[in-house]
């Protein structure tokens, strides 16, 4: 029997309409374009303003350009995956309100949390899942609407955010050496004090004092978060590397989680790659956790080649980082 690999064959996008620029943060907060640009490497990002509307909504956008694109049968997807920190509600699924929306009548759905690390964690969930034989399409959302997270007071954290959703379709393939190829994913515990939200869930449930004191917002300790994603990150692309026997002469694209420019590159020069071949996009998007890496694979698909040898790799809250070894499926086309 033939082994069955699990291939992206399409992917879909959406980003808000309204831009938040450096020069509008500098009158919300104390700081300035260039102190952003030298320090993260964002110019711009995008927020999702109209009242009512959540991550399920960006998702939905992202998930409906993709079957427009791709011309699948909706009735023929298995299973619908949202990887996502910022939940419409505590309950039910955000995925389920996508697979509502779309009309998907023979899938299952359910949410992935796995902070900034979401994508290509799931990722490797779901080719396990198409491997398995029991699934042949799904589709695979990393969506975050990270505004709704952000204090706007914070000088440290509101440069860094924005707001986005990337879909992908996976399918089944027997073809060979295709696809996910393979993945090393870990977590060190220990990340808790330094990138977490203290408030809103089982720990701190919201309360008069939770809010008075501004505690539903992501709390980042910057330099310790940043000293372990580059050491993780990197090391984590070398190791994934090596033992696939990867190097500069035979890695086309490397595509890091989008969250500062100096960690990307920093994985670059380990890797000892230039930047042209660096999937970047964070100077238009800033970071939108889970949906960085699909939003970069999205706005350079007309890039890709199949066979194109490719690192993913991410770090986040947990603290959770790894990276994956993919072989792109098809031709570019957008």
């Amino acid at each position: 029997m033939s082994k069955i690999n699990a291939i992206i064959t399409g992917i879909g996008g959406y980003v808000p309409d309204y831009v938040l620029t450096n020069e509008e943060l500098s009158r919300m907060v104390d700081t300035n374009d260039e102190w952003i640009m030298t320090r993260v490497g964002i110019k711009e990002r995008r927020i999702l303003t109209e009242e009512g509307l959540g991550t399920s909504y960006m998702a939905r956008k992202a998930a409906k350009q993709l079957l427009q694109k791709t011309g699948v049968d909706p009735d023929t997807i298995d299973a619908l995956i949202v990887a996502t920190s910022t939940a419409d509600y505590q309950f039910p699924s955000t995925a389920s309100i996508v697979l509502g929306k779309l009309g998907l009548k023979n899938a299952m759905a359910f949410d992935f949390w796995g902070a900034c690390c979401g994508f290509i964690y799931s990722l490797d969930v779901v080719s396990s899942m198409i491997q398995s034989g029991r699934y042949k399409k799904i589709i695979l959302i990393g969506a975050d609407k990270m505004s709704s997270v952000t204090d706007y007071k914070d000088r440290s954290t509101c440069p860094l955010f924005g707001d986005g959703a990337g879909a992908m379709l996976i399918e089944a393939t027997e073809e060979e050496n295709i696809g996910l190829i393979d993945s090393y994913l870990r977590t060190d515990g220990k990340g808790l004090p330094f990138l977490h939200m203290k408030a809103g869930g089982s720990v701190c449930p919201a309360s008069h004092f939770s809010i008075n004191h501004r505690l539903h917002y992501l709390y980042q300790e910057g330099r310790t978060v940043f000293r372990y994603a580059v050491t993780n990150m990197s090391n984590d692309c070398v190791l994934v590397a090596e033992r696939n026997g990867l190097n500069k002469d035979n890695i086309q694209w490397v595509v890091p989680h989008q969250a500062n420019m100096r960690i990307i590159e920093a994985v670059a020069k380990r890797l000892e790659l230039p930047m042209d071949q660096v999937i970047v996009n964070i100077e238009h998007y800033g970071n939108t956790s889970a949906a960085t890496i699909p939003l970069a694979l999205w706005d350079n698909e007309s890039k890709l080649k199949k066979g194109d040898n490719m690192l993913f790799t991410a770090f986040g809250a947990g603290f959770v980082h790894g990276a994956s070894y993919y072989k792109w499926a098809y031709d570019g086309n957008k």
